[in-house]
């Protein structure tokens, strides 16, 4: 007879689940070793001779492997308790506790974690993944390229060309004109197409990396850090403020938590999550405040959230402000070139019918009533064609191309430099930055704290001073550390070193009196039982804790903290020897002083304070008691600045960038890292308001605030309030304002700032999702480096804007003026395409990724009015264009007679020369004011890589695709000529950069 799990009862309508225990018994049996059997050949021999029954002793297998958790209750019923909210259910189900138990979770140490156990529960309730739509296919990309207007008439240009050109001179030959413009259409569809498809999916990508968040869940009695996608049903989560609620599930236990369901419900109150009257907590949501363990019941599409997250899809297609400038500059240059092509058909079409053009033999092209139709309408879509394709050359296609290249590359070298780009725009944005309000701990610190003061009272002992104090302080000591803390110590055996985890305070302080003051953690829990809790919070600055001691049911309430806000609640203190005093006058200084030293020495000062509570009538006063606490001591705590980090800030000096620090800590720690990072200079007024406290800032009224906000260089002791007034008001001064945060409280900063920059290691999901880039290693070095890359995209764009409009107006006043005065465009519709493609594509491609320079950190910032094209660009573009110009003009007129070659030929040299006048213009671009264009140039392999490929191609379409590119083949002078002319552009770029410009802000 098989048996159910000892407290789980199969319900009649869950008869199948008897079913799957004959099953599992089955398992248990065949997966005896064998070498169990080998070793026991006389049981076996036993086994095989018994003419009656067999009875065999099944024990459970050792091996968690081969253990499958018999879950008796279905997903179903998980979810509809949640969703609903029904604590009716609950109770019939027999309460939290009693789910825990059903669930084959252990409360204090969680699931088992053996791959076969993570294996089954997702096979029964899920994974925490959200369906999410289908990507956009290639096909689709190919769809919208050839929905373009000016494609689109380019192919029926073109197969009108082809059916003309089969019809007078046959297939073998008529096909090429019109086939050759099919092909290059083609080709300009494929590469443009392949390129957004390549970008889409590194969009997507990089969506899918922001998504992984890490979630605390306590797994085998630990602690741990996993993958959101990794939480499975079963599971106990860990929440603190800050966090995101990974999945749907049930409060276990905790203190004031709190949660904001605005994601669900659209309320903006927070709902207090408690035991008793609601202990329901759903994915997607947000902890405001407090602490706590839940449960997870339903992960991924079986959640409240999960069907309305599949619907949900980042938009990859987000448009930058850079972009919307671009997509305006596309928009006049277009119509300007549209404008030109019209002129040009029009000045064709009277040319052709009044008799003024030629063919290739010299006789009148156009004859009236002599002409065959066919002729006429050839002549016609040829002109058609040219002006067509004048259009799409005008139409620099290439600027939004070249943004996307930028960004799309910018964002993952910057993810390689540990940064990770949430929203495209604060690539650019961050390159305007005017100032950064940066934290101080984690981000110009270490964050790797460690106690390496201990007062207790007046008197500085060694930090291993555990044999030193009176038994009674040691033991509050203890208890104040343990008690009030949201840190955690896992210790897999008595000889084994103590895994510490929490924040970087909390697992500095549990290590010093674990490691150096011999704490047993699990003893003192034990002995003491927690009644209320104080969280810590950024307006307080400390936390409380409520307990009863068992063994003699006393009350206790152990205060932790920022030293000024502890000190000020005390009235009392210990010495060594357990002794009270009385706090007077003349100790408080006292003790300010020690405050002040520990802070002069960039030190964190931490107080203990100590209070034994009150009882009214046998019932505990739940308030903790804010007045005449006892001090227990003070600790120090130390966060080394990080290497480099005084380059860093004096690099930002040097670009004009201000570093303002913002911090909670109190005035003389924050003075003393400020000056060992460089963000003060011993020379300034240091008490001049560049460091004040956030309640004189808050205090100031709106005209002090303004009058005073450039001289501040730190403010200490500041609320998230004050940090976000601070932004407020440099923006209202015209700043372009970067943030860094990592807490919930920083939200509101993040969001207010141009470019909200959170701390991908200790930040909350709160402040991630209010930031615009993580730094994934909390490093101010990683701050600047995306400052390097804001600068270095705006540059690149700049580039590239410059190279294009410099082909874009050769391309069209060449064969304006050409039409005008002969009738004929030098530059055929496939060569025009092919020139498209080089500037559109490949010449993005070269440009945009060209990586930061230190000279990008050379010059202030440019601001939001600064104009796109600026006076440096123009003269750079006017100075080339008007050298192709004049060139290729005077070939198009002279060429024959100065070379002695044929109309075919000189044509050719044309367009060679345009291509190569392209290539050699492009390292112009790569410096805009520098005379040296090859700096730097061998650290860009993709932009040589490149240059050959294009002169490659060239060479191919000159060479090998004659009838294709309506070509000739050129001798090795012809070349030569080709490509001394085109390289001439290159001394005239350095003479035209010593041409002075004024008021020009440019890297």
């Amino acid at each position: 007879m098989f048996s159910t799990k000892k407290g789980v009862t199969a319900k009649p309508q869950q008869r199948w689940r008897l079913a799957f225990n004959a099953v599992y018994f089955t398992r248990i049996l065949t997966s005896i070793p064998k070498k169990v059997i080998r070793e026991n050949t006389q049981f076996i021999a036993g086994l095989i001779r018994s003419p009656s029954y067999v009875a065999i002793d099944v024990q459970p297998a050792d091996n968690d492997q081969e253990h499958l958790p018999l879950l008796s209750i279905d997903q179903k019923t998980l979810t509809e308790i949640v969703k609903e909210k029904n604590m009716e259910r609950l109770s019939q189900c027999g309460g939290v506790k009693k789910l825990v138990e059903v669930l084959e979770t252990d409360e204090k140490d969680g699931i088992r974690c053996s791959s076969a156990d993570l294996v089954h529960r997702i096979d029964v309730f899920g994974s925490n993944r959200y369906k999410k739509p289908p990507p956009i296919s290639f096909l689709s990309f190919v769809y919208e390229a050839f929905k373009d207007t000016t494609i689109v008439i380019l192919l029926a240009c073109a197969f009108l060309s082809l059916g003309f050109g089969i019809k007078q001179d046959g297939l073998k030959e008529g096909w090429y004109d019109g086939g050759s413009i099919i092909v290059a259409v083609l080709l300009v569809i494929a590469v443009s197409s392949v390129s957004n498809f390549k970008q889409c999916r590194q969009f997507e990508k990089l969506s899918s990396q922001t998504d992984d968040i890490q979630v605390e869940v306590v797994r085998q009695g630990r602690c741990q850090d996993i993958s959101v996608f990794d939480i499975v049903v079963g599971d106990i989560v860990c929440l603190s403020t800050g966090d995101q609620v990974p999945a749907d599930g049930l409060f276990l236990d905790g203190y004031s938590l709190k949660v904001d369901e605005s994601s669900m419900t659209g309320e903006s109150d927070h709902v207090e999550i408690n035991e008793g009257h609601n202990p329901f907590l759903f994915s997607g949501t947000k902890v405001t405040d407090g602490y706590g363990h839940m449960l997870v019941t339903s992960v991924g599409m079986n959640t409240a959230w999960g069907e309305l997250m599949s619907t949900i899809n980042r938009d990859l297609n987000e448009q930058t402000p850079l972009q919307g400038r671009l997509n305006k500059l596309t928009s006049y240059i277009g119509k300007v070139g549209l404008s030109v092509a019209f002129l040009v058909l029009v000045v064709m079409v009277i040319r052709y019918f009044t008799g003024n053009t030629e063919d290739d033999m010299g006789k009148r092209e156009y004859t009236p009533g002599k002409t065959k139709f066919g002729d006429v309408m050839d002549s016609v879509v040829d002109m058609v064609t040219a002006a067509v394709t004048i259009i799409v050359v005008a139409i620099p296609e290439g600027l939004p191309l070249a943004v996307t290249l930028t960004l799309a590359y910018s964002m993952k070298r910057m993810m390689a430099d540990n940064a990770m780009v949430r929203r495209l725009s604060a690539c650019e944005t961050m390159g305007s930055a005017t100032t950064i309000c940066t934290d101080k701990t984690g981000t110009l610190t270490l964050n790797e704290m460690r106690v390496t003061e201990f007062w207790l009272g007046k008197e500085a002992l060694e930090v291993k001073a555990s044999t030193e104090i009176a038994s009674n302080v040691r033991e509050l000591l203890l208890q104040g550390v343990c008690l009030n803390t949201t840190g955690t110590i896992y210790k897999a055996h008595s000889a084994s070193v103590p895994e510490i985890s929490g924040s970087p305070t909390e697992k500095a302080i549990l290590s010093w009196a674990a490691l150096d003051m011999d704490m047993d953690m699990d003893e003192i829990t034990k002995g003491c039982e927690v009644i209320y809790v104080e969280t810590f919070n950024s307006e307080k600055k400390r936390s409380g804790v409520l307990n009863r001691i068992k063994n003699d049911n006393t009350v206790h309430t152990h205060w932790k903290g920022a030293a000024e806000m502890v000190l000020a609640m005390c009235s009392d203190y210990y010495e060594r020897d357990g002794r009270i005093r009385a706090m007077d006058d003349d100790d408080r200084r006292q003790f300010q002083t020690i405050i002040q030293s520990m802070a002069a020495k960039s030190l964190r000062c931490i107080a203990l304070g100590h209070k034994r509570s009150a009882e009214v009538d046998g019932e505990i006063n739940q308030e903790l008691e804010e007045s005449g606490v006892t001090l227990l001591g003070f600790l120090g705590l130390k966060d080394p600045c990080r290497p480099g980090l005084r380059a860093a800030v004096e690099s930002c000096r040097n670009a004009g960038v201000n570093i303002k620090m913002v911090t909670g800590d109190n005035p003389f720690t924050a003075k003393a890292i400020a000056l060992e990072c460089g963000i003060l200079k011993t020379d300034e007024n240091l008490e001049n308001e560049a460091v004040i406290e956030g309640v004189t800032f808050r205090n100031y009224s709106p005209e002090e605030r303004m009058d005073k906000i450039e001289k501040i260089k730190v403010m200490a002791r500041s609320s998230p309030f004050d940090k976000l007034l601070m932004v407020q008001c440099l923006k209202e001064k015209g700043h372009v304002v970067a943030v860094t945060g990592d807490g919930t409280n920083d939200a509101p900063a993040l969001k207010e700032a141009d470019v909200g920059l959170s701390m991908g290691i200790q930040g909350t999901e709160v402040a991630k999702e209010s930031s615009d880039i993580v730094i994934l290693d909390d490093n101010f070095t990683s701050v600047v480096t995306v400052l390097r890359w804001g600068r270095c995209v705006y540059n690149n764009i700049q580039k590239f804007i410059q190279f294009q409009l410099t082909v874009n107006v050769a391309a069209l006043a060449i064969n304006f003026a050409a039409a005008v005065s002969s009738g004929k465009v030098p530059l055929t519709a496939v060569q025009l395409l092919w020139v498209n493609l080089i500037m559109d594509t490949l010449g993005a491609l070269a440009l945009a990724t060209e990586q930061p320079t230190n000279d990008l950190m050379a010059n202030p910032p440019v601001g939001w009015s600064e104009p796109l094209i600026t006076k440096v660009m123009w003269r750079n573009l006017i100075a080339q264009a008007l050298y192709q110009i004049t060139v290729l003009l005077t070939l198009q007129f002279k060429g024959q007679s100065i070379f002695g070659v044929s109309e075919k030929v000189k044509e050719t040299l044309i367009f060679n020369t345009f291509v190569l006048c392209q290539v050699f213009n492009e390292f112009n671009a790569r410096r805009l004011e520098k005379k040296n264009i090859f700096s730097g140039i061998h650290k860009n392999r993709l932009f040589l890589g490149i240059i050959a490929i294009t002169v490659v191609l060239q060479v191919v379409m000159i060479e090998f695709l004659k009838q294709f590119a309506s070509t000739e083949r050129l001798s090795w002078g012809q070349w030569g000529v080709c490509i001394a002319i085109a390289a001439l552009s290159w001394p005239i770029g350095w003479l035209v950069k010593c041409i002075p410009v004024s008021s020009c802000h440019l890297y």
